[in-house]
C-alpha cells in the first residue's frame, strides 16, 4: 500500500549557503560517558548504539536478565553511568516525584530522593509528571521536574542545587529534556505564563547558577534542544511552536531561525549530511535545514521540506543515506533520501493507531529498532526496500525509549525496569 503514496509525496527543494566549513555535526558525549548512556538518546545524541552485541530478539520473560518495579509513574527514559541506572518517577496525582538509582547489574533499588515541590502541574492524559530524561556528566545527575526546576544530584542521591525556573503553565504539562554542554546545562521551556515568559537558558553545572537566559515568545512546547557543530561554531538549536531557531551556547543570543513548524513540536531534532532535521505537529512539516546563517534563514537555508511523514511524538533517526521518521497518528514508517527529500519508501509498523508510538528509534548495525506504545518492537533491516525481520512483545504499555550499554537493553514500563541480553 505504501509504494503508491510516493506519487502524492510534494518535496520542497531549495539550495542552502554552506557554512563556513563542511562540519555539520550533533555533540556526542565524549571520554569516560561515550561508553554509557548518559542522556537522552544516548551518546550520539540521536539514538545511534556502538556494538552489535545487542539480542534483537525478546518477549516479557524471554532474555530477560532481571526486572524490578518502578514505584509511580513517569515516561522518562533510563540513562546509566558506571553500574548504576538513574531514573525519574512521580506519584499519580503529582504531589511527589522523586530521582532513583537502580544498580544495574541486578536491578537493585539502591536510593530514593525525594524533590521538593510547589504544587501540581496539569499534564496531558498521555504525558506525566516525570516526563524529562535526566543526563549526568558522572559527577551529577540532572533532571528537570517542569514547573518545579531543575535540580542537580550527586551519585548518592544529595541535592547538590536547585534551580527555580518559575511556574511553568504548558497546557498539557512540560516534558523536555536537559542537554549538557562543557561547563553548562541547557533547557527550555515555552508556555503560557505572563508572568513568567517563555525562555530558554544556560545553568551552570556546578552551581545551578543562571549563565544567561533568552526570552522566547512561543506558548508551547515540549521538546528537548540539541548542541550541534556548524562549520566553525556550535549552535544550541530548539525545536518549537512555529519555528526552528539557533542560539549562541556562550551567550544566549539568537544566530539564526526557520519559520514554518505547527503548534505542536515534540520530536527531538537529528543530524546528518550536513543537515538538521526538524518535524513538528501531528501531520508536519519536516524541515532539512543547513545551519550557520544569520536572521531569518527560511528562504535560504531551508534544503528540502515535507509536508507528509512527519511524526508528533517520536524523534527520526538517521542511518547511512536515509532518514526514517514514524507517523505516529497512522503506524506509517516513512524513509527519505537525506540529502535530498526523495521519498524512497513508506509501509505500516503494524495496526494503525492515533497517537500510538512515543519511544525514538534506535540503530544498532544495520537494524533499526521501533517500539510502540503498547511494547511492540518492529525490528526493521535497514536499507531502500522494507523489510520487517520480526516483531517483539513486551506485553507491557511502553512509552520511555531505552537505554543500551554493554549488550544489554534497559526498558522501563509502566511499571518496571528490564535488563535485556544475553
Amino acid at each position: 500500500m505504501a509504494r503508491f503514496l510516493a506519487l502524492a509525496f510534494a518535496v520542497a527543494v531549495c539550495h542552502a549557503a554552506a557554512p563556513a566549513s563542511n562540519v555539520v555535526e550533533m555533540i556526542a558525549v565524549e571520554g569516560e560517558g561515550a561508553k554509557y548512556w548518559s542522556r537522552w538518546r544516548g551518546p550520539s545524541g540521536q539514538g545511534h548504539v556502538v556494538g552489535t552485541n545487542y539480542v534483537d530478539t525478546w518477549s516479557s520473560t524471554e532474555n530477560v536478565k532481571w526486572r524490578t518495579a518502578v514505584p509511580g509513574l513517569g515516561h522518562s527514559s533510563p540513562i546509566v553511568w558506571r553500574d548504576r541506572i538513574f531514573l525519574t518517577t512521580a506519584t499519580l496525582d503529582g504531589d511527589r516525584m522523586s530521582m532513583l538509582a537502580f544498580n544495574r547489574g541486578t536491578g537493585q533499588r539502591l536510593w530514593e530522593t525525594v524533590v521538593p515541590t510547589s504544587g501540581i502541574e496539569h499534564v496531558y492524559a498521555k504525558n506525566s509528571r516525570a516526563s524529562a530524561t535526566p543526563t549526568t556528566d558522572g559527577e551529577r545527575v540532572y533532571a528537570s521536574f517542569g514547573t518545579h526546576g531543575v535540580f542537580a544530584f550527586d551519585v548518592t542521591g544529595k541535592i547538590v542545587w536547585h534551580a527555580d525556573l518559575g511556574d511553568i503553565g504548558n497546557y498539557h504539562g512540560s516534558a523536555g529534556s536537559p542537554v549538557l554542554y562543557k561547563d553548562r546545562v541547557f533547557i527550555y521551556q515555552d508556555h503560557r505564563n505572563p508572568a513568567n515568559p517563555a525562555f530558554v537558558v544556560a545553568l551552570d553545572a556546578k552551581t545551578g547558577r543562571q549563565i544567561w537566559r533568552t526570552r522566547r515568545t512561543e506558548s508551547v512546547g515540549w521538546g528537548s534542544p540539541v548542541v550541534i557543530r556548524a562549520g566553525d561554531r556550535d549552535e544550541l538549536v530548539v525545536h518549537s511552536q512555529g519555528r526552528v531557531a539557533a542560539y549562541d551556547p556562550a551567550t544566549g543570543a539568537e544566530l539564526w531561525t526557520v519559520r514554518g513548524n505547527l503548534r505542536e513540536v515534540i520530536p527531538t531534532p537529528v543530524v546528518g549530511h550536513g543537515l538538521v532535521f526538524c518535524s513538528s505537529g501531528r501531520a508536519g512539516p519536516t524541515f532539512a535545514i543547513r545551519p550557520g546563517g544569520s536572521g531569518d534563514v527560511t528562504s535560504t537555508h531551508v534544503e528540502w521540506s515535507s509536508p507528509r511523514g512527519s511524526p508528533f511524538v517520536p524523534s527520526g533517526l538517521i542511518h547511512g543515506d536515509l532518514l526514517y521518521l514514524v507517523n505516529d497518528m497512522q503506524s506509517i514508517l516513512t524513509v527519505f533520501e537525506a540529502k535530498t527529500g526523495q521519498l524512497v519508501y513508506q509501509d505500516r509498523l503494524g495496526q494503525p493507531v492515533r497517537e500510538g508510538f512515543s519511544v525514538s528509534p534506535v540503530a544498532v548495525g544495520d537494524k533499526l529498532f521501533f517500539t510502540n506504545d503498547e511494547g511492540q518492537t518492529f525490528v526493521v533491516q535497514a536499507g531502500r526496500e522494507f523489510k520487517l525481520l520480526r516483531m517483539n512483545q513486551l506485553n507491557a504499555r511502553v512509552l520511555a525509549s531505552p537505554a543500551l550499554v554493554d549488550g544489554t537493553w534497559y526498558w522501563r514500563t509502566s511499571g518496571e525496569l528490564l535488563a535485556i541480553g544475553k
